[in-house]
């Protein structure tokens, strides 16, 4: 991969698409599945690749690392690296490793979105802090996954495609869990299942059903 700064003629200034993290965290699997990265590096990296909103944050996760094809100069994304195509119901149940299994914040701030696969077992938790996750793009290693959630005096969203099915578990206590948006009538009967379960502490867990980027643009 070619190395840049995030000087190099103002690109590494340029917002981060959620194609250059998904590539990104695409080479960093790979590192991981090669030990060139052990599993806390690879956690850490990935953890701050979903937090990076420019080019040039994402370029230092993986400048020590090799990539195929060779990459634009003003870019961290291989070369042959191509976005997928918006998948549906079933098909987002993927024989992949996840690249991510917990969101875990104290006075700060995470999210998940994009291109990521999701394990069985999902951990967030926020203290004082929030966290997003963004289901719309993402893929599952299972067909039914539970995202365990914990909150105190933070707030945590979930925002879901219309083609998945989503259950709420969750105990508020001095605070709520609650679902937006219109729940979708009609879903593949085989589409992933998401059980949210957990605790909410004078704090907040937000369940949003809304549309995906390519639906916004039709």
């Amino acid at each position: 991969m070619s190395q840049i700064t995030p000087h190099d003629d103002g690109n590494g200034r340029m917002r981060a698409s959620d194609a250059d993290r998904d590539a990104v965290a695409h080479l960093l699997r790979e590192a991981l599945a090669e030990g060139r990265l052990d599993p806390d590096e690879h956690s850490d990296r990935l953890d701050s690749v979903y937090r990076a909103k420019t080019v040039g944050e994402l370029v230092p996760l993986t400048e020590d690392l090799p990539t195929t094809g060779s990459a634009p100069t003003n870019s961290p994304v291989p070369a042959d690296f191509r976005s997928p195509r918006p998948v549906y119901g079933a098909s987002r149940i993927v024989d992949h490793p996840a690249t991510s299994r917990s969101a875990l914040v104290l006075m700060g701030g995470a999210d998940r979105s994009g291109n990521w696969v999701v394990p069985p077992v999902f951990v967030a938790a926020a203290v004082m802090g929030g966290i997003e996750l963004d289901l719309r793009e993402a893929r599952f290693t299972q067909r039914e996954t539970t995202i365990w959630i914990c909150t105190a005096m933070g707030g945590i969203g979930i925002v879901v495609p219309d083609d998945i099915q989503v259950r709420v578990h969750g105990l508020p206590v001095m605070g709520g869990f609650g679902i937006e948006g219109n729940t979708p009538s009609v879903v593949d009967p085989d589409a992933p299942i998401v059980h949210i379960r957990g605790v909410a502490v004078m704090g907040g867990v937000g369940v949003e059903y809304r549309a995906r980027k390519h639906q916004e643009d039709e």
